[in-house]
């Protein structure tokens, strides 16, 4: 008995298959909302992500008990008060984050709706919408995979929904619409690789949170918060040349001359450009060509290795380099950039001898820093040090960080505190304990006392080994170094962090930020697991990069090169697309009438017992079932059509019964309708024939008592 037990235990339902069709089909759909929503959480404001979760927990539980949906008016209050709320978030309705915050909303207010059929498609489509929104925020891999499966499960919704009989598992409408999206993913394949990009149609802002940190201006402290930060900045593949050793990576962002005491910023001259002599730069040795792709930093400088003195012409690239050989273009970056462009590490730049706009460059806001303009004059007075040109007072300072009791450190805490005019006095005498862009600031400061003209250079330096024989420039190389002038020379970079830490300038080894919880504990069981596993993401999503996001109309250009056209145009594109598109629509007609052609095997099965029926003097009617002809024979033959009566109840439960969910393809139909359908005609053809008419059909009494009245 023990097994028979267990056999039956095994097939007891569980709670899921024992809910209600209503019920599970709208708790599956509410999940799927769910998933599809979360991923605006981090953006959305902190009540619309509470509204969401309250709205579809409540629409849950009215599911589970068969409660009524609330009233028109009641929806109607609250979506006055989520539109309230978004004015008050955002201060606007209009715009991106407003909208989305809008449509967030309106999806989950209408799933306490889902009264009828059309209320369910709204949210479908409206589930649709929603997925779109996340690219217009990210195109990474990850949300990609997440709204692949959320697609999925708007369209299992929307196969349950066209599936009202019985009560469809549901692997079998995932299976369904899973096949589905195979059948339309080479379509949406031919259409990525040819629908033209035409801009500004085609570009969408992509990674909004995204961001480098290194912005036109710096505080003190600023460059440390982001070395916590291991995303990728840069993505790097050398396509000419060989790669410079990691003391000459040197990636040039925002060049700041400008100092109020508190924060340094990209310099306003005091002097007209126009009236400046303009130096080119002077370059030396061998390039090096650098193919770039820039993650998206909703910022305008763009950190190329220096020096690059050009870059490509490319409509998406409107940028101009700046005498201090910064490039910096119209707008922030907020799309993934692609481009190849050469790259000297060895140059000089700047004018060789003083001119006026150089005193710009010695400029200190009056009352800061008393004790290191005090320091600077003390080495003024210095015999030995009076007459030193940059070059010998910058060697001057750099064996004093070398000598002294300086250290490199994320967490040096906060200066100035007490006295906020002396936040780099205290640096320098007090604690000595800082980041890069603390001794880049106190140096710059300490030469331009001296008489020096100095500034700050923000970017990155280093790289780190990428997959597939790239290499990535984290945000965690963000570093601020120094630039003094000497006379024939011009601007002269020095690093003093080289001084303190060298290991982070020869090695690019930058200092390690506090690990969580759970890296620590990954890293007690494996040190190199989280490198491995963070290796191998960034493999994954260097091949969506360079396949999927940099795919752009260069990369069509090519494709239709690859495919024969000498001189590819975008007439050229639009052609093919066309001709590929009217091919697929005639194979799609033709299959379409072919099928037309093939016929259902229980149709069929049907259509011959019909015929049987009606060879005996009972013939049918084209939209009639099994059962009405069931109750002919049992009006006109009584017992003796009891053969037939059983065949054609077993052939009408394979189509209208339970056992119509088991059977997953045309040919199982085929072979289970053989049976029943050779039973039901041979038993039918057994039968005395009537005269040709359409028998009355046999009613349960309470149907007669009905009709009667």
């Amino acid at each position: 008995m023990k097994p028979l037990a267990i056999t039956a235990a095994a097939h007891t339902p569980t709670w899921w298959q024992r809910l209600p069709r209503d019920a599970r089909d709208t708790l599956f759909l509410l999940a799927v909302i769910g998933w599809t929503i979360a991923p605006h959480l981090a953006t959305l404001p902190a009540w619309a992500g509470l509204l969401a979760a309250a709205v579809m927990l409540w629409r849950a539980d009215l599911a589970l008990r068969g409660a009524p949906l609330p009233g028109r008016w009641t929806l109607v209050a609250v979506l006055l008060v989520a539109v309230a709320l978004t004015a008050w978030s955002h201060r606007t309705l209009l715009g991106r984050e407003a909208g989305v915050t809008l449509l967030v909303v309106l999806m989950t207010l209408k799933t306490l709706e889902l009264r009828a059929r059309r209320d369910a498609f709204v949210v479908f489509f409206l589930g649709f919408f929603l997925v779109l929104t996340h690219f217009l925020s990210s195109q990474s891999l990850a949300i990609a995979a997440a709204m692949l499966i959320s697609v999925w499960g708007l369209l299992t919704a929307l196969v349950l929904a066209h599936m009202p009989v019985g009560q469809p598992s549901l692997a079998r409408a995932g299976a369904l619409a899973g096949r589905f999206a195979l059948l339309g993913a080479p379509i949406m394949a031919l259409l990525f690789l040819l629908f033209p990009r035409v801009a500004p149609l085609w570009g969408v802002p992509a990674d909004a949170g995204a961001r480098s940190g290194l912005s036109g201006e710096m505080r003190v402290g600023q460059i440390a918060e982001l070395a916590h930060d291991e995303s990728i900045a840069i993505w790097l593949r050398v396509r000419g040349g060989t790669l410079p050793p990691a003391t000459s990576l040197y990636f040039r962002g925002a060049v700041l001359g400008g100092f109020d005491g508190t924060t340094w910023r990209v310099l306003r001259p005091a002097f007209s450009p126009a009236h400046q002599p303009v130096a080119e730069p002077r370059l030396a040795g061998n390039p090096v060509e650098i193919e770039y792709t820039f993650e998206p930093q909703r910022l305008r400088w763009l950190p190329v290795l220096e020096l690059t003195p050009e870059l490509p012409p490319q409509p998406e690239l409107q940028a101009q380099r700046r005498e201090d050989l910064s490039w910096v273009m119209q707008r922030p970056l907020a799309e993934r950039l692609r481009l190849t462009a050469p790259a000297w590490t060895r140059f000089e730049h700047g004018p060789r001898e003083a001119t006026v706009g150089l005193e710009d460059y010695l400029d200190l806001p009056p009352g800061y820093n008393p004790r290191l303009l005090a320091k600077a004059a003390e080495i003024r007075r210095d015999p030995t040090h009076a007459k030193a040109d940059g070059d010998a007072l910058a060697r001057l300072l750099m064996a004093t960080i070398r000598k002294g009791n300086f250290s490199y450190t994320l967490n040096p805490g906060v200066y100035g505190e007490a006295d906020p005019k002396g936040a780099l006095d205290e640096f320098w005498f007090d604690r000595q304990a800082g980041f890069c862009e603390h001794y880049a600031a106190a140096f710059v400061v300490l030469m331009r006392a001296a008489g020096v003209p100095a500034r700050v250079v923000t970017g990155f330096q280093g790289i780190d080994v990428g997959p597939g024989g790239s290499y990535l420039v984290r945000n965690s190389l963000a570093h601020a170094w120094a630039e003094y002038w000497q006379p024939g020379r011009g601007w002269v970079r020095a690093d003093p962090t080289a001084a303190v830490a060298p290991e982070r300038i020869d090695r690019s080894r930058p200092l390690a930020a506090p690990r969580g919880l759970v890296a620590g504990a990954i890293d007690g069981i494996d040190p190199n697991l989280l490198r491995r596993l963070r290796a191998n993401w960034e493999a994954i999503n260097d091949r969506w990069n360079q396949w999927v996001l940099s795919y752009g109309k260069n990369s069509q250009m090519q494709l239709l090169q690859r495919l024969g056209f000498d001189a590819p145009s975008w007439e050229d594109l639009g052609l093919l697309l066309a001709i590929v598109l009217a091919v697929l629509s005639g194979g799609a007609a033709a299959w379409a009438a072919w099928s037309q052609h093939r016929r259902d095997p229980w149709l069929a099965a049907w259509q011959r017992v019909r015929e049987a029926a009606a060879r005996r003097g009972l013939p049918s009617e084209d939209f009639e079932a099994p059962r009405a002809l069931m109750g002919r024979l049992r009006s006109a033959h009584g017992a003796r059509a009891e053969a037939a009566l059983a065949a054609l109840s077993e052939l009408e439960s394979l189509r209208y019964g339970a056992a119509a969910a088991q059977i997953r393809s045309r040919a199982s139909m085929r072979r289970a309708v053989r049976r029943p359908e050779r039973r039901a005609a041979a038993a039918i053809g057994a039968l005395p024939v009537l005269a040709a008419q359409l028998a009355p059909v046999d009613l349960p009494a309470e149907a007669e008592t009905a009709a009667a009245r």
